[in-house]
Order: structure tokens, then C-alpha cells, then sequence
């Protein structure tokens, strides 16, 4: 688009993910509503009736300490909560409890990109709410179900220091990593469990004076999250180059229209009337107390995946990938204990290429997967051998992934051992040879290519089990035979 360059683009990222507490925030509700039926799991304090008082869930806090811990935030010595009054059906009691000037934890930061390309993004603050109902609007009514209201829920604010859709994606990716690492949510973007709204701004390229904020709500995958920061920031460049002027505001991303569209105008810090809640008293943190937790930290992803890149030597882009997850980089470490270090490299490529392709298409976790360590390794193990060829090797791995069978049976029973016969495989490459002989042509005429296709076709007709390396040369040998 024209002028494209002559703007930047602003980003900070407000990140709202559930804590795995069994309670509410301030109640002793079950937090397990998901598949529940509407409103069976509430009671006075999270309904709003009067005369009922909150109690602080201790472990929502702690988890909350961990994170900030794990964000190099300070904790500070002091927090308390506050009321945030405003006024909408989804908040129960006309007010949230939430944490204003005082958050569990502050001036943090999280690296985003690898290698070269590290960025440091700050994080602002790390605080604690209590989530709201959920609300569906049906033409002139509206449905409520609490359930969902009072669940702990954590909020990361990082400071507008994020420059691209892309980076955004990266920093949405890394802290999920760190928060399923810590065991303290789950990471589930499509159960509303991690949710993100974006500020977006865009200015003059050099400049430190930005366009108005907005917001952008409704995002509900990180695809959705690059899409529409890419709409937005497209949108308001838009605007100032038709001498427009962009408006403060808060915009809902429409996955199925590709645009946002405006829902109300944004509200600022003094609209929502914070001050501290008179029901809870405020919580002092033990420095002693605050170094146990930080003593119980796990091993993170970027400190898991430089040591995979030095134990293993994977290159930093596998044990970037590998780590991302922490199910899938615990399930390459038990195959690696099973097994030598020098299948590091292959059994990354079977993680990250088919695997994951497969898990990605059914919807399936890794942990969930038919497919063990050990049988993962016998593929391996046949293929090193030579007992079976690569293709065969990945029509093997699909049937292992559906079925949940052994490598070695679904070879014996389909027959995908590999041809050994080089009477029986010269003779299949003099028929492909003669059936075609456009490629035959082609290669004489010095196109490589045409080799590759031969090849494939020498592999098609023998259902894989013919060895590329063998099939090759004996091409190689047979189309010199002829004129």
C-alpha cells in the first residue's frame, strides 16, 4: 500500500489466562464449569448478593507470584485488591475485584525472537481479578450464565514495545509456553481460558507522538490475534493517509467478515472509579516465602531449549519448536531415553514434520496420541536398518497414528518390507523406463529433474518399498542402455 513505510506500528498486549485453582477467587465454587449446565456452579458471593464477603483463594495468589517470578518481575512487599466499578450484565455485582496501583508483580520482561533477533518485551504489571459471567444476546433479551464468574483469573500487561502482528504472535506463544511449563493454566485460547486484547497505534516513522489508542477484543486463537492486528493496523494507516483522523476506541475482530468493527467508545482508568476493597484485607509477601516459590520454579521453555540445542545438538530452530510445547518437548526426552543421543535430529524431524501434521489435522494433544516412545523408536529403528524405505516408512507412521498399531505389524501386514530383489526391481525400472518415454527424453536432454520423477514412479509402482538410492542408480544404469 502506498506510504506504508512512512508509518510504524505499536503494540502492547493485555493477556487474561485462567488459573487451575479447584475454587473460585472468592468463593468456594468449583471451578470445573466448562461442560456444566448453566449457573450450577455459583452461590451468594459470586451472584452479588448483598451482605455476602469475599475470601482470598491463597493458591490463586501463589500461582500469580510464580508467573511474575518466571516474567523476572518484582514482587513487591505489599499488594492489595480493588473495586473496579463499572456497570455491565456480565459483572454480577456492579463492581469486579480487581488490583490497580498495587500488582503482585511489576516491571518484568519476556525475549521474544531467537538468536540474533531477540527483542526484549517489557511487562508492565502482573495482576489478579476475578473473571466475569458469560453473556449471549438474543435479538431483545439477553442470557446469563455465572458459572464462569469469579474464576481466578491473571492478567499480564506488557509495555507497547511489540512492532509487528508477528511479534505479537511470538510474545502470545512464549508466555502460554510459560504459564502450561509453571502447571498454572491450561493455555486454551478457544475455552476462553487465554484471552488477549490488543492496544494498537500506529505514528510517523521516528516518531514518538502516536495516533490515537485502540483496542481490539474478540480474539480468540493467535491466528485471529495476527489477522487482526494486520486489519487494524492496515485500517488506521488508512485513515491518516486519507486525512482521517482515528478514533479512541474498543473494536471486536469479525473472524468471518476479516475486519473489526467498532463497539464502544474506550473507557480510560478514572472512568472505572478504582478504590481499594473494603472486604480484603491487604496481603504482605514474605521475602523468605517469595524465594521458596521462586526455589520451586520448573525448568522454562528458553532455558529447555538452549539446553536441547547444546545437549543434543539440534539446531535452535527444532529445540525452538520442540519447547513452544511442553508435552511434545517431554515427549522428544523420553524417546531420547530410550534411545541414543545421535537419533536427536531424527526424531525432531518426526516431531515437527508428520506428527505434528497428523496432530494438528485430528485435533490431537501428544499425550493423547496411539503412537508411544517406544513404537515411535521401532519405526526408526526399521528404517535405520533399511528394512523399510522413507515413503513406506511415512504410509507406516499414519497407519501407527490411526490405529495404534506396531511398526513391525503393519509391515508384515501390508507387506512394506523392502525390495531386495534387484532382479525383481531392475525389471520394475525397465517397465517405468518404457511407459515413460516423455521423461526418458527429457532426461536425455539433460533435465534432473525427469530422474526424480522416474524415481517416483519406480516407488509408486513397488508401494514404497523400493530403496531411493538403489532405484536411482539402477535408473541411471538402464536409461544409459538406451539409444
Amino acid at each position: 500500500m502506498t506510504g506504508e513505510s512512512t508509518y510504524e506500528t505499536v503494540i502492547g498486549l493485555e493477556v487474561h489466562a485462567h488459573l487451575l485453582t479447584e475454587s473460585k477467587m472468592f468463593c468456594p465454587c468449583s471451578t470445573d464449569y466448562i461442560d456444566a449446565a448453566p449457573n450450577t456452579h455459583v452461590c451468594p458471593v459470586c451472584l452479588g448478593m448483598p451482605g455476602t464477603l469475599p475470601v482470598i483463594n491463597k493458591k490463586a495468589v501463589e500461582y500469580t507470584v510464580m508467573t511474575a517470578l518466571a516474567l523476572n518481575c518484582t514482587i513487591p512487599e505489599y499488594t492489595k485488591f480493588d473495586r473496579k466499578s463499572y456497570f455491565y450484565p456480565d459483572l454480577m455485582k456492579g463492581y469486579q475485584i480487581s488490583q490497580y496501583d498495587a500488582p503482585i508483580g511489576k516491571q518484568g520482561w519476556l525475549t521474544i525472537g531467537s538468536d540474533g533477533t531477540k527483542k526484549r518485551i517489557h511487562i508492565t504489571r502482573v495482576h489478579l481479578e476475578e473473571d466475569v459471567a458469560k453473556v449471549w444476546h438474543k435479538g431483545y433479551y439477553s442470557l446469563i450464565d455465572v458459572n464462569r464468574s469469579g474464576v481466578p483469573l491473571m492478567e499480564v500487561v506488557s509495555e507497547p514495545e511489540i512492532s509487528s502482528p508477528e511479534e505479537a504472535r511470538d510474545y502470545l506463544v512464549k508466555l502460554r509456553a510459560i504459564l502450561r511449563y509453571l502447571g498454572v493454566s491450561t493455555g486454551h485460547m478457544e475455552e476462553g481460558s487465554f484471552r488477549c486484547d490488543a492496544n494498537i497505534s500506529i505514528r510517523p516513522a521516528g516518531s514518538k507522538e502516536l495516533a490515537a489508542k485502540v483496542e481490539v477484543k474478540n480474539m480468540n486463537s493467535f491466528k485471529a490475534v495476527y489477522q487482526a492486528l494486520e486489519y487494524e493496523s492496515t485500517r488506521q494507516r488508512m485513515l491518516l493517509q486519507q486525512g482521517g483522523e482515528v478514533v479512541q476506541e474498543t473494536r471486536g475482530w469479525i473472524a468471518e467478515e476479516g475486519i473489526t468493527v467498532s463497539q464502544r467508545a474506550k473507557e480510560y482508568a478514572d472512568d472505572y472509579r478504582y478504590f481499594p476493597e473494603p472486604d480484603l484485607p491487604p496481603l504482605a509477601f514474605d521475602s523468605k516465602w517469595t524465594e521458596q516459590v521462586r526455589a520451586r520454579l520448573p525448568e522454562l521453555p528458553e532455558t529447555r531449549r538452549d539446553r536441547l540445542a547444546a545437549q543434543y545438538g539440534l539446531p535452535l530452530y527444532d529445540s525452538t519448536i520442540l519447547t513452544n510445547s511442553k508435552e511434545m518437548a517431554d515427549y522428544f526426552e523420553k524417546c531420547i531415553g530410550l534411545t541414543s543421543p545421535h537419533r536427536a535430529k531424527a526424531l525432531s524431524n518426526w516431531l515437527l514434520g508428520d506428527f505434528s501434521r497428523l496432530l494438528n489435522a485430528t485435533n490431537t494433544s501428544i499425550q493423547d496420541s496411539k503412537i508411544s516412545p517406544e513404537s515411535l523408536l521401532e519405526l526408526l529403528e526399521l528404517t535405520d536398518k533399511g528394512a523399510i524405505s522413507g515413503p513406506a516408512a511415512k504410509m507406516v507412521f499414519e497407519q501407527m497414528f490411526s490405529t495404534g498399531k506396531r511398526a513391525t505389524h503393519i509391515v508384515e501386514e501390508r507387506e512394506l518390507g523392502q525390495l531386495g530383489d534387484i532382479t525383481e526391481l531392475t525389471t520394475i525400472v525397465k517397465q517405468v523406463i518404457g511407459q515413460n518415454a516423455k521423461a526418458v527424453s527429457d532426461y536425455k536432454a539433460g533435465k534432473e529433474q525427469s530422474l526424480t520423477f522416474l524415481t517416483g514412479q519406480v516407488m509408486r509402482a513397488t508401494r514404497g518399498r523400493a530403496n531411493p538410492s538403489l532405484t536411482k542408480d539402477l535408473l541411471m544404469q538402464e536409461l544409459g542402455k538406451t539409444g
